[in-house]
């Protein structure tokens, strides 16, 4: 929903914008053609002949009413008919062989492109997407790409035609009439003047209306997905949610309004000179037919056809430069996507290890979601976008801001996976863990306890490397995780998040989504495992029943199930579980609780705590408080302790004895 304190993380600055065309730029875009070379080959070839070819009818007029007709030539008159016929066909023929050529490269490179830009945001750290709107995400991958296959497939296609007719025309108007043709050009220096007067200023539009129709779409996801949806109604807020977006698509039209007036005002330039060059032209050769100098009607009326073919190629280069430089502008906003560094990043030596015993390590690890003091420097000199971050429950920290700087964003101060430490936290920041240390081993149930925004989140999500810790390390079997392939990590760590989360596919599909091979037999047994067979067997099409969006037609604990069947049929050696089951029903909650005994049995478990028999059973419980590990030991050590975890006890657990 609408926040003030927001900016968005893909944003247009009119400051940051570049009006020039830069050749680096346009070396990259043009790189994603390589892939495709013998087919622009063959498709230059083919626009090569037929540009030449679509030369030939103003001369077969000049010698229609040149020779054929004053000679009243039958047989001469027949094979001009033929030829202009001819023409057209051939033409025609050779250009649907060009389309289906130049649209194989276009779609070719779109579908690179895209694949590559979503290959790239998966790879993105878990920062990224909460300083992000989808929708931002969304525009990027559909409006700008396609922006970018038109620059591949429709602009440079035009420049190399347009180019070709114009020097095809020009040689061949120097050899009907070169005094007419010095006329002609004579005119040509004043196209140049529109698009100086107006490409700058048009490249800037159709940028500012690729981020306010980003910005559109962005509100668009969050409120027509089905929790937005839900929050709308529940409110009441559809009205006013109908306003904001109508000031949203008020903008986006403004902006197609003033490209479509920046436009016409170009065209109504070029035209006007287009004119004032035919007329010199036509004056300069009824002159020379009147005084007899050799210069034929024919002739006159094949240069006239010539002078259509040089003045419109011309007008269409002219616009050329404008059309390249605002389709490159959705080249420069994907390459912004794709230069973000990794934040999480496998080492080019990284191991992976096939067998884990299983044995958990942090070792004096330290997180903060906070910029460094560079970051902060480069934001106060306006190069960075401070987002702000409400962390797992931990509201109050910020998150690394995107710096940039020649056009790319980038995260400031992120650890790139490479192995270089990152950088030392000042002092006087907000900790989201501080100096934590603890061993599981192989088998044991770690339980983490603690008050909301203690840290617990946090803790869990560096174990599948969501993050990476600011100081300290975080191993397994004592292999740093940052020296482990990531692949190995997904293998070996199962994560049931306290937020579940399904695809709208059937029930099935989401439980392939752990393991793409697994049998029938294999799916049903872990779901027996997670006590949810029974009911997906009783659903009306059973395993082929589509859950709906983001699993909505199930309920909490059904959803939950089937989250716990999916790890299971995974077979991880450790798991990470935020045990949330406060919300659910007893039914619901029993279920849950028999399938995470089941679970956690015979593996590595770190288990964020909300029911006490979790707490009973752990090996070791965790008592975190401000990002501080104050507390560590079995239930009775810490009981008789009487510190904050026999605080919580008396307040949180207690009441289910």
């Amino acid at each position: 929903m609408a926040n003030a304190g927001w900016r968005p993380f893909l944003r247009y600055d009119e400051k940051q914008d570049r009006p020039q065309l830069s050749g680096a730029l346009l070396r990259r875009a043009m790189a994603y053609g390589r892939p495709y070379f013998g087919r622009i080959a063959a498709m230059l070839a083919l626009i090569l002949v037929v540009t030449l070819l679509g030369l030939l009818p103003p001369l077969l007029v000049r010698n229609l009413i040149d020779q054929a007709l004053p000679q009243r030539d039958m047989h001469r008159l027949t094979l001009l008919a033929l030829g202009m016929l001819a023409v057209p066909l051939v033409n025609g023929l050779l250009g649907v062989a060009q389309r289906y050529l130049g649209s194989s490269v276009g779609e070719g490179v779109i579908c690179d492109l895209r694949t590559e830009l979503f290959d790239h945001l998966h790879r993105m750290s878990l920062r990224f997407f909460t300083n992000t709107k989808t929708g931002e995400l969304m525009s990027r991958m559909n409006n700008d790409v396609i922006g970018a296959q038109r620059a591949v497939s429709g602009t440079i296609v035009d420049v190399f035609t347009n180019s070709v007719m114009l020097v095809s025309a020009l040689v061949i108007m120097l050899k009907l009439e070169w005094r007419l043709t010095l006329l002609a050009i004579a005119v040509l220096p004043l196209f140049l003047i529109p698009a100086r007067l107006l490409g700058k200023k048009l490249r800037k539009i159709v940028r500012q209306q690729m981020t306010l129709n980003a910005e559109m779409n962005a509100m668009m996801d969050e409120t027509l997905n089905v929790s937005g949806a839900l929050l709308v109604k529940l409110f009441g807020r559809g009205p006013d949610e109908v306003s904001r977006f109508r000031g949203r698509a008020e903008s986006v039209r403004q902006a197609g309004v003033r490209q479509a007036y920046m436009m016409r005002w170009f065209f109504l330039t070029v035209s006007l000179i287009s004119a004032v060059g035919t007329v010199v032209v036509f004056w300069g050769g009824g002159l020379l037919v009147l005084r007899g100098a050799g210069f034929t009607i024919g002739t006159m009326v094949a240069f006239t056809s010539y002078l259509g073919m040089l003045y419109g190629p011309l007008s269409a280069l002219t616009n050329a430069r404008m059309d390249l430089a605002t389709s490159l502008v959705s080249f420069e906003r994907v390459f912004e996507v794709l230069d973000l560094p990794l934040e999480i990043a496998e080492r080019p030596d990284a191991k992976t290890l096939k067998a884990v015993r299983g044995t958990v390590r942090f070792n004096k690890v330290s997180f903060s979601y906070q910029p460094d003091d560079a970051a902060e420097e480069a934001a106060a000199a306006g190069l960075a976008d401070v987002v702000r971050f409400g962390g797992p429950r931990s509201p109050a920290m910020t998150a690394p801001p995107l710096s940039q700087e020649g056009g790319k964003l980038k995260t400031a101060g992120a650890r790139n996976g490479n192995g270089t430490p990152a950088p030392q936290a000042p002092a006087g920041r907000t900790w989201a863990l501080r100096d934590i240390t603890f061993e599981i081993k192989p088998g044991q149930l770690a339980a983490l306890v603690g008050p909301s925004g203690s840290g617990k989140t946090t803790a869990t999500y560096m174990l599948p490397r969501f993050y990476d810790p600011t100081e300290g390390t975080v191993s397994i079997d004592g292999h740093d995780l940052r020296d482990l392939t990531l692949a190995t990590l997904a293998d070996q760590i199962g994560m049931v998040t306290q937020e579940t989360f399904l695809f709208n596919d059937t029930v099935r599909a989401n439980l392939l989504y752990a393991r793409p091979e697994a049998t029938q037999e294999e799916i049903e047994a872990a779901c027996r495992a997670a006590n949810i067979h029974d009911f997906v067997a009783g659903l009306s099409e059973g395993y082929d029943t589509v859950v709906g969006n983001r699993g909505y037609r199930l309920s909490g604990g059904e959803k939950q199930r089937v989250a716990i069947a999916r790890v299971i049929l995974k077979n991880p050696r450790i798991l990470v579980l935020d045990e949330a089951t406060s919300s659910l029903d007893s039914q619901s909650e029993a279920l849950i609780q028999d399938a995470l005994e089941r679970i956690m049995k015979n593996r590595t478990s770190l288990v964020i705590a909300h029911r006490l028999s979790t707490i009973l059973a752990a090996d070791m419980i965790l008592v975190l408080e401000a990002g501080r590990l104050v507390e560590r030991g079995t239930h009775a050590e810490l009981l008789a302790k009487g510190g904050l975890y026999a605080s919580l006890y008396e307040t949180q657990f207690r009441i289910e004895e």
